[in-house]
């Protein structure tokens, strides 16, 4: 038996898309329990619980006899051939910054050795982290890079996050997207934990792989985009 979407969740999905088709605006007041329970055909409770579930996303506000406000806009995050996570959010307005999760060396699966053209049993380097935006999560992501080709990269990226100046300390200065596929998923409990969004929230996955000028790939990627949080154009950087 499929089990149904409580009620609250589904206007709250739906409140959430409004936001991201920017229906409301950053500072901009949703309508009152009143209006919303009438639109959706339930009791101001329901629409109260849904609120403070986006109100726990750090999606909404509410002022004490004022309303709910939309706290922020999605971010636009362009996905092109070359593709620089601080210099994006700058040019959106927005603050970056990362928070590292996990550095690790280990064996690097089949597929992923078949990504980054390694021979069976090679060692990669795993950088996992959160990225913000004005210190609000957007992001969860999955960086692998080639061991022996950069033997020091997990010293770098500890020392400082930025995956483009750990790749500069190698002479590597340029790097082109060569592949992204874009895919749509709900947040797990851990993601939406991370991205501080509900469970079964709609995210975007992104796996990219990244390549020096002379063609050969040094990075491949899964990023786990808040759905809200983050509009993905295409564009060619």
């Amino acid at each position: 038996m499929t089990q149904r979407t409580p009620i609250w969740k589904a206007i709250a999905l739906s409140l959430r898309s409004d936001i991201a088709e920017g229906m409301y605006g950053a500072g901009g007041k949703l309508p009152t329990e009143a209006v919303l329970a009438a639109r959706f055909g339930v009791n101001r409770h329901t629409v109260r619980h849904a609120l403070t579930a986006l109100a726990d996303e750090g999606l909404v506000y509410a002022r004490r006899g004022a309303g709910v406000f939309v706290a922020t806009t999605p971010t636009d995050y362009p996905i092109g051939r070359r593709v620089r996570f601080h210099q994006n959010l700058r040019a959106a307005g927005r603050t970056p910054a990362k928070t590292v999760l996990l550095l690790e060396t280990r064996v690097a699966s089949a597929r992923e050795s078949e990504a980054l053209e390694l021979a069976d049993g090679s060692l990669v380097h795993v950088y996992e982290g959160l990225s913000l935006a004005e210190n609000r999560p957007i992001a969860l992501f999955r960086s692998l890079f080639p061991a022996a080709r950069f033997p020091e990269m997990l010293t770098h990226l500890e020392a400082n996050p930025s995956v483009t100046a750990a790749l500069a300390q190698y002479g590597v200065h340029d790097y082109t997207r060569t592949s992204t596929r874009v895919n749509a998923k709900l947040a797990t409990a851990t993601q939406a934990l991370h991205l501080q969004i509900s469970e079964h929230a709609p995210i975007l996955r992104t796996i990219s792989i990244n390549s020096a000028a002379d063609g050969s790939p040094i990075e491949v990627g899964r990023t786990w985009f808040a759905g809200d949080k983050v509009t993905l154009t295409l564009a060619d950087l």
